[in-house]
């Protein structure tokens, strides 16, 4: 625990960044962090003015009020060290050391699609941002995107009126709206969804912290849709960032004398596949098109689902999971989530292990 709570203090303090937490880790013996002298933390790499500083700071008092302020804001903090920390995220590029989190929290474990795209979009970007989002939602699918205004916003918003699910990623602090006008939507988002930021209570905004969090919605997927863009559009910095950690990457065509088109046709060119709709994106995954029905079989990897296996399935290819972290996820009674994971087992796509974790074959 003292560990956990170091990690979260080393991220929250300024001039401490990946890399250097990086060091600090392999270092070790992060349990008596709060008693290190000067010496202490030059040895894990830190000059002798900023050792000097770390020393007087970085108490177990600190690490305290830290905590109490998260907790009075009602922000739950993640970190690499804990046991749902989604393995998608771990498999991507430079995973956070700390992530937090307003709202539902169980959402990190559901099957998500980033879906990204231009701050200023036309009628067609709106359009089928919204239609798309509709139907991925209808699948019990989650859509993640960035909050930022245009494309961002419409799917989000899109997922909320139909009561699907949404995660928003944030590139200002936990507690920071922004743009402004989408103050409601966080609030909501918060309410109904999850926000997820890598930056705690108090970190200035500045630009070059939305590239960062790109990186983030892309780990937290299985795959990047980007609607529509322009070459210059930061949401092909979410594509790339797919691409890196070995993610799908989806792009939805448009007109090739329109610029908002333009980063979206380069995608396909380099490979990314075409959607029109979302059963473009749910082939990919073994899902069939229309409204999901708990009692639809449709085709797996060789093996007949039905969509309640299929959702089992999903929660498990982030890693394996209790049974009780299974009820909590699903909300399901004891009875259903027992015959689900015994028919899983029964078409030898799931293993039970001691301590009744089960994990996908």
């Amino acid at each position: 625990m003292m560990k956990r709570k170091v990690l979260i203090g080393l991220h929250e303090t300024p001039g401490i960044g990946w890399k250097s937490i990086e060091r600090i880790m392999e270092a070790g013996s992060l349990e008596n962090a709060t008693e290190f002298t000067a010496a202490d933390w030059m040895n894990c790499g830190f000059t002798g003015t900023q050792a000097v500083k770390m020393a007087a700071h970085f108490t177990e008092e600190w690490l305290e009020q830290r905590e109490a302020l998260n907790h009075s804001k009602g922000i739950e903090v993640m970190t690499r060290l804990d046991e749902d920390y989604p393995l998608l995220m771990k498999e991507a590029v430079r995973p956070p050391w700390v992530m937090y989190l307003k709202g539902h929290r169980k959402l990190l474990a559901s099957f998500s699609i980033a879906m990204v795209g231009t701050r200023v979009p036309t009628a067609y970007g709106r359009k089928v941002a919204e239609l798309i989002a509709a139907e991925l939602c209808h699948h019990e699918v989650t859509i993640v995107s960035g909050m930022a205004r245009g494309i961002d916003g419409v799917c989000h918003e899109a997922a909320l009126r139909c009561g699907g699910s949404t995660i928003a990623v944030l590139g200002t602090a936990i507690d920071t709206a922004y743009p402004s006008e989408h103050t409601s939507l966080y609030r909501q988002i918060a309410a109904e969804g999850l926000v997820v930021s890598e930056y705690a209570v108090g970190t200035p905004p500045h630009p070059g912290l939305f590239p960062q969090r790109n990186r983030i919605i892309a780990g937290l997927t299985r795959g990047t849709l980007v609607v529509e863009a322009d070459v210059r559009s930061g949401s092909l910095i979410t594509a790339d960032s797919a691409m890196e950690a070995n993610r799908d990457v989806f792009a939805v065509p448009g007109q090739i004398t329109s610029p908002k088109s333009s980063g979206t046709l380069g995608l396909i060119k380099q490979g990314a596949k075409l959607v029109t709709s979302a059963e473009d994106i749910l082939e990919e995954y073994g899902i069939l098109n229309g409204k999901s029905s708990p009692g639809r079989e449709v085709e797996h990897k060789g093996n007949k689902l039905t969509e309640q296996e299929q959702h089992i399935y999903h929660m498990l290819e982030q890693g394996g999971l209790s049974f009780d972290g299974l009820l909590a996820g699903t909300g399901w009674d004891f009875g259903l989530l027992h015959s689900v994971l015994l028919s899983l087992i029964i078409k030898k796509q799931v293993v039970q292990l001691p301590g009744s974790i089960y994990k996908i074959i």
